[in-house]
């Protein structure tokens, strides 16, 4: 299954350019964070994470709803991101709050009993959390193909993944193959770019590399290699974005094709003891 969808997913995105604008987005604003790092720290390039993240979920809803109707232009998309903006968002906050609330039951019960290691906890969350992340991959897919509400999107997600594990973990596998290959391919060529730079770290041992910090590393690439760095992290979300993006819409699509439920009206007539008959 899993295989098809992904030759549909190629086919979809060059017939229709517009799905690659999210990526061009993600791309420049991927960049932008990974300069105002370098030039002003983590205040400033938190603060703009949590912001770009919010522009960037407009533009990937609606890269689902041209998916969903199978056409659409730039002003299509961004009515239909409009559109379905809180439809994807607020299952996102319900589930992020679960995993945030489990840390913290977990640091609480654990502070009780006299446990203070943080990496026991961080263990146990993240031992919740990728199957809680599985489990609901789907909820923003379900939230635009289907017009399902918050607890319906996620509960419409864990349904599919149950009754299609298999397949569903064949694409996570195909997916991380691609991203890992993209970005191998990448890594490559930033080190082409960066190789008189970046070569002494070869002659250092294991000790000092593990005795660099992020500084040291920032301030021997240098100006140059940081801008040289946001151009391949625009190239990376440009390419990874629109293509897992669109896998994932084709696959949700073949997948909800497969089980969809429907409630159908169900007609009949009491007898005259008053037991029902259905037609």
């Amino acid at each position: 299954m899993a295989i098809a969808e992904l030759k549909e997913t190629f086919i979809l995105l060059r017939r229709m350019p517009s799905l690659w604008i999210p990526g061009i987005v993600g791309g420049f604003l991927a960049a932008a964070l990974w300069i105002t790092f370098y030039f002003y720290g983590t205040f400033f390039a938190g603060r703009l994470a949590g912001l770009s993240g919010l522009v960037l979920l407009i533009f990937t809803t609606g890269m689902l709803t041209l998916i969903r109707k199978n056409e659409g232009t730039f002003r299509e998309l961004l009515a239909g991101g409009v559109k379905y903006y809180f439809r994807v968002l607020l299952p996102l906050l319900v589930i992020a709050s679960i995993i945030i609330l489990v840390f913290l039951l977990l640091t609480v019960t654990f502070s009780l009993f006299g446990i203070t290691d943080v990496s026991i906890v961080t263990a146990l969350t993240v031992g919740f959390m990728i199957p809680t992340l599985f489990l609901t991959f789907f909820y923003d897919t379900a939230a635009v193909f289907e017009d399902r509400k918050v607890f319906d999107s996620i509960h419409r997600s864990i349904q599919l993944v149950f009754a299609h594990i298999q397949e569903v973990i064949v694409f996570l596998l195909i997916s991380m193959g691609i991203f890992i290959g993209i970005v191998l391919v990448l890594m490559i060529i930033w080190e082409a770019f960066l190789y008189d730079t970046i070569e002494p770290l070869s002659r250092y041992n294991e000790t000092q590399l593990q005795t660099l910090n992020p500084d040291q590393l920032l301030a021997m690439i240098g100006p140059g290699g940081v801008w040289i760095t946001a151009g391949i992290l625009f190239i990376g979300i440009f390419l990874l974005l629109p293509i897992l993006y669109s896998y994932k819409a084709c696959f949700f699509k073949k997948l909800a094709s497969g089980i969809i439920i429907t409630q159908q009206p169900t007609t009949g007539e009491f007898d005259s003891k008053g037991r029902w008959y259905k037609y």
